[in-house]
């Protein structure tokens, strides 16, 4: 009997350690096999702005000046939360009712009619447009480009929905785009020749479009060129999406902020409503509520019965809640809270026509110091401009001397953002610009 248990004892520790071999080969196997995937993941590229910023914060030259991020400063270089804003959040914070439950999908119902009526103005039918709120217009773009690439018949032959895009354009819609699955396609939008409107390049590139395609258009204040069509080109081009079926997708980012108005800056959404367009609008409150880390926006459809209405709403319900369920509801609850108060609106008011004013003051100053320092070209253009950006013309090379010798910071296509400068760093930045631009075009040939 020993001599058979000491052979079953053999055989079982035999057995053990094999099992116990086989799991560890297991193991590691399954480990690695589970891991492999990713070492095969690609590193991605920066952000192209937000790569900007990152390299501007390390930078530790004292004479750096970022004007690269679209982000209002105020007279000292410093972020500037409105005083109506302000006061708002202290109501709020004061507020016993208030609390951080779930928002319904669709956003806060009384955020979104505000946000609405502040877009599309007090005569509009409300009844009619089915509205969402968003995270901020970013997410308004995304939402609605989903909707679009699910719903807008594809043109003959074509596997997606085109989206026309002005060039050049906020580089995100790009991506955004890209990703709903539409098919992103660039009208001409900027005369690089005249460093102005390509007018005549838009209606025709919007003419060859094929009909029924998506047009994607900024309310005001286009970014990056700060150039506009005036009423009449934007009547044109109101009548020549009609005439090709096309639908209109409005992001308004800068209402209020562009010239100080906010009425007056809303003319071109209102018009093509005016015109019977079934439009489409992603609406931002990052800029014009300096609301930029609240992410408050929404994302409406301007439909022709209520009952097109309901359907769309339930739509764009069915699109979010996979996304990210429901938004955010400080922001909007600001925004609420300030569109709800007389007083209040009227400090906004003034709150968005002082960022506009001093943004207004930067570009002529940027242009008169220019000049002063002996610049010879014809800067008239950045003073036609509108809004937080100045297109200045300037190439990549420039640009790249800009950064690498005075530490000044900027996107590589000329684009300078007025906020970051004030009366502490103009004269420093004009200089840099005339150093670099002196003896060259700052237009194409």
């Amino acid at each position: 009997m020993p001599g058979i248990g000491a052979t079953m004892m053999f055989k079982y520790l035999a057995a053990t350690i094999l099992l116990s071999s086989a799991t560890q080969a297991f193991s590691t196997v399954t480990k690695t096999d589970m891991a492999s995937y990713l070492s095969h993941v690609p590193e991605g590229p920066p952000d192209a702005i937000l790569g900007i910023a990152e390299a501007f914060k390390s930078c530790t030259d004292e004479r750096k000046v970022n004007v690269c991020v679209g982000a209002y400063r105020d007279s000292t270089g410093k972020p500037w939360i409105l005083p109506s804003v302000r006061k708002a959040e202290e109501r709020l914070l004061a507020d016993p009712t208030v609390n951080k439950e779930y928002a319904p999908i669709a956003g806060d119902a009384k955020y979104v009619d505000l946000a609405l009526g502040f877009a599309y103005g007090a005569q509009a039918d409300m009844t009619k447009i089915a509205g969402v709120q968003t995270l901020s217009g970013t997410g308004a773009c995304r939402v609605g480009g989903h909707f679009l690439s699910k719903f807008v018949p594809k043109p003959e032959g074509m596997d997606k929905v085109p989206i026309y895009i002005p060039n050049p354009t906020w580089g995100n819609h790009i991506a955004i785009f890209n990703n709903c699955g539409m098919d992103v396609r660039r009208y001409r939008y900027y005369n690089s020749k005249t460093n102005r409107l390509d007018y005549d390049g838009l209606i025709e590139d919007l003419k060859e479009a094929p009909e029924g395609s998506v047009i994607l258009l900024h309310a005001c204040a286009h970014n990056p060129t700060g150039c506009d069509p005036t009423m009449d080109q934007w009547k044109d081009i109101s009548d020549l999406i009609k005439s090709k079926k096309h639908h209109c997708f409005f992001d308004s980012a800068y209402q209020g902020f562009a010239s100080g108005d906010a009425e007056a800056d809303a003319s071109a959404l209102r018009l093509f409503v005016s015109e019977g367009h079934n439009v489409v609008l992603a609406q931002s409150f990052a800029k014009n509520f300096g609301l930029y880390g609240e992410r408050t926006g929404t994302l409406s459809v301007v439909c022709n019965s209520l009952e097109e209405r309901s359907a769309v709403l339930s739509q764009l319900k069915l699109i979010i809640r996979p996304m990210y369920s429901s938004p955010p509801i400080h922001g909007s609850s600001i925004v609420k809270t300030v569109l709800t108060d007389e007083e209040l609106t009227a400090e906004y008011y003034d709150n968005c026509k002082e960022m506009a004013t001093r943004i207004n003051a930067m570009r002529v100053k940027l242009v008169e110091v220019l000049k002063e320092v002996g610049s010879e070209h014809d800067w008239s253009h950045v003073t036609e401009q509108i809004g937080m950006f100045a297109y200045t013309g300037m190439n990549s090379d420039m640009c790249d001397e800009l950064t690498s010798k005075y530490s000044i910071f900027l996107t590589r296509d000329g684009r300078i953002s007025l906020a970051g400068l004030n009366d502490g760093n103009i004269e420093y930045v004009a200089k840099a610009v005339h150093d670099v631009t002196a003896g060259k075009s700052i237009t194409s040939s």
